[in-house]
This record gives structure tokens, C-alpha cells and sequence, in this order.
């Protein structure tokens, strides 16, 4: 019964996770129609609205920490899952129930819809606000999918609206310049709703300023005063001294995460200032504790010892070359990377940003839109890179521990797809 459930929601029209392109639907005509078929339940509870290339998900789940630990009962919609489709709709970090999901989906069923032939995500967009609605959230964290003008959670009026930062990504849908995708991304910026930018320059930053200066919607940059003055690995956490929080304990420990840092807290300088109640012991234990209190995975962590194993979802240029950065850093005695990319990817300049000297397995995910491992193969060897192809991440990642020794490090990455099939495989979030 919940397969057959999953499936029909996936079924719905193809998901653009699974089949790339085929699956994307713009505009907003039936997200609206969905949204009065179940009297608008996004109206029923506050919201904060988030879009961006890279950080997204790692700013949904600290901001949505913080509120928990503040007192607040807080839902949290994100995508994509990397094990359990419920990972996408929580509320205080409890993923909702199979029996919750497996209800809507046959009430929806018996619905008179007529022609609205809804995507799979804007059914599990009506599914979420409809779920926080019913079970009386106080604040509700909503990541966009895709973009953001026409992205299914733009129907909603947030109290804030963050963008994380602006990257080129999805040019055949967003646009073939940065400045186009920082348009679209521009267009959660709603009237008079102040706006959070994490990080933009030059005329990216001119474009979302405009933006908000027609919509006469206050915007801050993160980047312009940060709330994080020094940031180091201590103890096994990213340890950050802030201007306004003072030390606080990071769980979330890639480099990469001082600028989504940055942009949580300017974000809770702001919701001071609407009169939520903000406080600062309740930041730090957001911090610390986010991965036990939102149930995130996947963001630089480390899977074992002796060797250690590690995984990131970094997937595109921008946030690969700050992983592959980062991982040139690590302490090893040999490097060992277990990569699996999307086919729709600019995977050429991904591969050129690898470390030098790291024993390579390349691998792929199990959806349609991953590359093929032989591809992978081909593509690495035209600049210069080799290593064995393997047709699942399981069978990579036990070729790499075969040939590592107890000192050495073994990543594992490329794509969030590869680290789902990762993790279900090791049995995580069951």
C-alpha cells in the first residue's frame, strides 16, 4: 500500500529529480487550483520562504533548529529525500506518518480535479502546507524546488524570504545567464516581505537590489556585515565566534557552512525584530543539535573510522569546488573518491577540480538521469583522470575500503542521488 502510494504520487507526472526535464512544469495555474481545493492552508501559519543555488537545505534545517529549540512548533518542507519520501514534510523533525500520507493521497484521489494533472511536486507542496495546517504549526520553513518565480511554493506570503546565493544552474529553464537566474530566483521576493541574500555580487547583487527596491521589500546581504567573525574545526564541530550569539558549536562541519551560518543568523536578527522569540541559548542548542533535531544527513559526514568514510551532496561547480577544497585539507594517508554525477550536470569542470593523486572509482546513481559509470569513466579520461567503473555505489564503495588502509580517507559525492542510494544501503533513516 505505500509503495503503491510513493508510486503514484511519483507517477503523477514524471518527478524532474527522476527524469530531468520531462518533469519540469512552470507557472503557478495549478499550484493555485490545488491551493483552493484545500482552502488555502498555507495562509494558516507563518512562513519563511527559501531559494538559492547552493545552501538551501542546510539553511531550511539550522533556521527550522533554531525556531524548534526557541519554542517553536515548526514544520519543514525540503527536497530532494535521500532515503524515505517523508524526509521532505516534518514538523519538529518528525518525518510525517505513512498513514498521513496514504490518507491524503486517497482523499485527494476522490476529489473532482477536472484537468489539473498536477507534477509530483505540486502535489507534495499542497500535501505539506495541507499537513501543516492540520497539525496547527506555528512557523513553517518552505524551500523551493526549483528557481523560484515559477516554483510551486511561490503561491505562498511569507514573513521573510531568504536566498542562500546565485550560481548557474538549470540554464534550460532558469535562463542561459547568471543574471537571468538571479531573476528567477528574485521572484520570491513578494511586497513589502523583507528579504535575506546569503551571498551576491556585482550585477547579481544589482538584479535581486532592483527586484526588491520595485517590490519595496527591504533586503539585507549577509555578506555585508557577517555575523560570523572567526570560524574553525574544533572538536568535531565547526566552531564559530559570532558577533551576536557568541561561540557557537556547528554540527554541520563543511567549510561551506559559514556562509549558510551567516545567513541563519542575520535571518534570526530579523525575526527579533518581528517579535519572534529569539533566544540565544536556543541558537547555540539549534546549532549543535541540528542534525538530531531536523533528521538532515548528508552534508560532510563522516560514516565510519579507521578508514574514514565520508559523504557530501555537493553537486554543482560552485559547491564542488568549495567540497574539493575543503577535502584537500583532510588529513590522510591516501585519498580515495567515489563519484557519481547527473547527466545534466557541466561535469567536465567538476572532474577538473578533483584532487590530485586520489584513487578515483566512478560510479552511478539509480535514477534515469544519472550519468552512466563507463560514461563517467569516458568523461574522466579526457582529462586525464582514470579509475574502474562500478554500476552502484555499493560496489564502489566496497572496492574503495578494499584497496584503503586504516589511515586513509574515502569520500564519497558528486551527486544527492548517489548518496541516497549510500545511505538506504547502509540501512540510515529506516
Amino acid at each position: 500500500m505505500w509503495d503503491r502510494t510513493v508510486n503514484y504520487l511519483f507517477n503523477q507526472r514524471p518527478a524532474f529529480e527522476r527524469e530531468g526535464g520531462a518533469g519540469y512544469k512552470p507557472g503557478l495555474e495549478t499550484s493555485y487550483a490545488l491551493d483552493r481545493l484545500y482552502q488555502e492552508p498555507h495562509r494558516r501559519f507563518r512562513i519563511i520562504h527559501i531559494a538559492g543555488t547552493n545552501g538551501k537545505g542546510s539553511t531550511a534545517h539550522l533556521l527550522a533548529s533554531c525556531l524548534q529549540r526557541c519554542g517553536y512548533r515548526v514544520g519543514l518542507f525540503t527536497s530532494p529525500h535521500l532515503v524515505d519520501f517523508r524526509e521532505r514534510i516534518r514538523i519538529n523533525g518528525r518525518k510525517v506518518s505513512r498513514s498521513y500520507v496514504m490518507q491524503w493521497v486517497a482523499d485527494y484521489q476522490k476529489k473532482s480535479v477536472g484537468n489539473l494533472q498536477p507534477s509530483f511536486f505540486e502535489l507534495t507542496s499542497t500535501m505539506a502546507f495541507d499537513y501543516f495546517a492540520s497539525r496547527n504549526v506555528n512557523v513553517a520553513v518552505i524551500e523551493t524546488g526549483l528557481g523560484g518565480r515559477l516554483d510551486s511554493t511561490n503561491i505562498v506570503t511569507p514573513e521573510v524570504s531568504i536566498i542562500t546565493n546565485i550560481g548557474l544552474e538549470h540554464q534550460q529553464f532558469l535562463g542561459n545567464t547568471i543574471e537571468e537566474i538571479a531573476s528567477e530566483k528574485a521572484g520570491i521576493i513578494k511586497y513589502s516581505v523583507p528579504v535575506i541574500v546569503g551571498r551576491a555580487e556585482g550585477t547579481v547583487k544589482d538584479v535581486l537590489e532592483a527586484q526588491a527596491q520595485r517590490m519595496y521589500a527591504e533586503i539585507k546581504f549577509s555578506q555585508d556585515k557577517p555575523e560570523v567573525i572567526e570560524a574553525k574545526h574544533e572538536g568535531g564541530m565547526l566552531h564559530l565566534s559570532t558577533n551576536n550569539y557568541g561561540e557557537i558549536d556547528c554540527q554541520l562541519t563543511g567549510d561551506y557552512q559559514v556562509e549558510n551560518a551567516n545567513t541563519v543568523l542575520t535571518t534570526l536578527n530579523l525575526l527579533k525584530r518581528l517579535k519572534y522569540r529569539i533566544k540565544t541559548d536556543a541558537v547555540r542548542e539549534g546549532f549543535a543539535h541540528v542534525m538530531e533535531n531536523t533528521g538532515l544527513m548528508g552534508r560532510w559526514m563522516t560514516l565510519q573510522e579507521k578508514p574514514r568514510v565520508m559523504c557530501d551532496s555537493a553537486h554543482n561547480p560552485p559547491a564542488f569546488e568549495k567540497a574539493m577544497k575543503q577535502l584537500k585539507t583532510e588529513p590522510c594517508d591516501r585519498l580515495h573518491i567515489v563519484l557519481g554525477f547527473m547527466a545534466d550536470k557541466d561535469v567536465t569542470t567538476m572532474l577538473k577540480l578533483l584532487p590530485g593523486g586520489a584513487e578515483l572509482y566512478f560510479t552511478q546513481a539509480h535514477t534515469s538521469r544519472s550519468m552512466s559509470a563507463t560514461d563517467l569513466q569516458i568523461a574522466a579520461k579526457k582529462c586525464g583522470l582514470k579509475g574502474n567503473a562500478y554500476n552502484n555505489v555499493v560496489d564502489a564503495l566496497a572496492a574503495a575500503r578494499s584497496a584503503a588502509s586504516e589511515g586513509d580517507l574515502i569520500y564519497v559525492g558528486g551527486s544527492m542521488y548517489v548518496l541516497a542510494d549510500l545511505l538506504e544501503s547502509l540501512g540510515y533513516d529506516k
